[in-house]
């Protein structure tokens, strides 16, 4: 594993300023453009099953003995099973259903799957992966993103984000970090810009899932953006952002609004989770 970086002394200033390095050209000697030349690069390392330690809640390997009865708890809370809408599991009605899908992930290696965990009371609340792994480009996803009704809207499932970002750069130290989702799916693309990713377009009919058509939204933060990205999670995180009745005083948004170009509107649909 490579040392982790640290860039907590970074300015919350220009945001943006690194985000199009990776655009610039130089000629060959045929004179056509290309890109960067990256020398001293080598293959990422695959990223670890280490437990991830927030302030907040910690991100644990999935494993069903420890976990899976928690989970499913967590999502039966649920009045109805509309968070399922644009994943590719779920709604599970009951128990064993919901441990057979954790025993598949916890076998898998790609998706990698993480189990949130609330540092407070000890409960899993949700779980996320990381996905399409590509360590010969640096090149990851994060997606599998389901958060029960405790963990949705909380500092919890924003610290969760952090702490598998952070691994992802700073330890790993990939270049990519991408986020995909349905199309129509407005609150995962909405998470998706309050989190500091950068939206790069829609793939018509990309995928066919649960029977229908999916045209995928396309977002990604690059490693040029990722030290301004930590310095704004840094403070939004930090305990004197909340009152005494837990809601923030500074909106996350304000702080990562500059790295994230406009995204074009998207219809309205009902509350969903991230998907994946």
């Amino acid at each position: 594993m490579m040392p982790r970086k640290r860039y907590r002394g970074a300015s919350l200033s220009h945001l943006d300023a690194n985000v199009n390095h990776s655009t610039a050209t130089r000629r060959n000697e045929y004179q056509q453009d290309i890109g960067p030349a990256l020398p001293d690069w080598q293959a990422r390392p695959r990223p670890s099953v280490q437990t991830l330690q927030g302030r907040y809640c910690r991100l644990e390997r999935i494993d069903v003995a420890r976990h899976g009865a928690a989970l499913y708890a967590a999502f039966a809370e649920a009045t109805d099973g509309r968070d399922w809408t644009y994943m590719m599991s779920g709604p599970f009605p009951d128990e064993a259903s919901y441990l057979h899908q954790a025993e598949l992930m916890q076998a898998s290696q790609d998706p990698l799957h993480y189990v949130v965990i609330d540092q407070a009371t000890g409960r899993a609340l949700g779980s996320m992966a990381l996905m399409r792994i590509e360590p010969a480009h640096g090149v990851i996803e994060v997606g599998h993103i389901a958060f029960s009704p405790r963990l949705k809207r909380s500092r919890v499932a924003t610290e969760a984000h952090y702490l598998l970002m952070r691994h992802v750069f700073e330890d790993l130290g990939y270049r990519r970090y991408e986020w995909k989702c349905d199309s129509l799916n407005g609150p995962s693309r909405r998470a998706a810009q309050r989190l500091g990713f950068c939206f790069e377009g829609i793939f018509r009919q990309a995928v066919v899932y649960r029977g229908r058509s999916r045209d995928t939204a396309w977002f990604s933060i690059i490693d040029g953006q990722w030290p301004q990205l930590h310095q704004a999670f840094h403070c939004w995180l930090q305990p004197d952002n909340f009152d005494s009745e837990g809601r923030q005083r500074q909106a996350l948004s304000t702080l990562t609004a500059p790295a994230t170009p406009a995204t074009p509107a998207t219809p309205t649909t009902p509350t969903a989770p991230s998907g994946d």
